[in-house]
């Protein structure tokens, strides 16, 4: 199969997305994005973001995209499970096409990768990261450490160094199972075989996790160079 597009519902402030869903994506596959209103990463900015996606999801329909992605990490997690799932469920009645939020894209990677005990490291600050480790655990994780840079600037997320991401992940990677390095806006794709290798455990980040479910929902194969979740399809 060939010639399949996937959209991207990304917040409005976010630059580190789409480059590496260029990057990964296969050669017949193109991406293509509707963004959200976002500059903070707060929860008072991430809700209203939500209320976007409708419109978002409306505008990429017209592009006969075959799959959307609620590309938001925090964004599709601030109120729990169930109302990450009926925002998928709302963006998919909306617009007739099947939808995967990142969120929910990390948490199956992580089932399939067979992780159970784990470390998360994001760059937020600690009352979204309380939300982050709630809605892991009701998905049956057993959370280690989470830990965060405490940033709300998206632009400042997305300028966060190699060398500071890897001192992240090392620190909350002492007791787990896997590592789960969670923001569509944090750089941390090209990082990942490096950081598997370093550590021995598979490592997840939210782009990766996002393309493995696009794939996933277009029955794609997997994907070389990225990591042990997306050679998992």
């Amino acid at each position: 199969m060939s010639g399949r597009r996937i959209g991207l519902l990304l917040p409005s402030s976010n630059t580190t997305m789409e480059p590496d869903f260029y990057g990964m994506a296969p050669g017949d596959v193109t991406i293509h994005s509707a963004r959200m209103l976002l500059e903070r990463v707060t929860l008072e900015e991430l809700e209203a973001m939500s209320l976007e996606a409708l419109r978002a999801g409306a505008l990429l329909a017209t592009a006969g995209v075959d799959v959307l992605i609620y590309g938001c990490t925090s964004g599709s997690l601030l109120k729990g499970v169930e109302w990450e799932e009926r925002l998928v469920s709302r963006i998919e009645e909306e617009t007739s096409i099947p939808c995967v939020s990142t969120a929910g894209a990390a948490v199956e990677g992580l089932m399939a990768l067979g992780v159970d005990r784990l470390g998360v490291a994001t760059p937020y600050t600690d009352d979204i990261n309380d939300l982050e480790r709630l809605f892991l655990e009701a998905h049956g994780f057993n959370v280690s450490t989470i830990q965060g840079l405490q940033l709300t600037d998206n632009h400042d997320i997305a300028a966060v160094s190699s060398e500071k991401i890897v001192e992240l992940v090392e620190e909350v990677s002492v007791d787990c199972e896997g590592v789960f390095i969670s923001c569509t806006n944090l750089p941390a794709v090209p990082l990942i075989s490096r950081l598997e290798s370093q550590l021995g455990r598979p490592i997840v980040t939210s782009n990766q996790a996002s393309m493995w479910g696009a794939l996933k929902a277009l029955g794609r194969d997997g994907v070389e160079g990225y990591g042990r979740l997306l050679m998992k399809l």
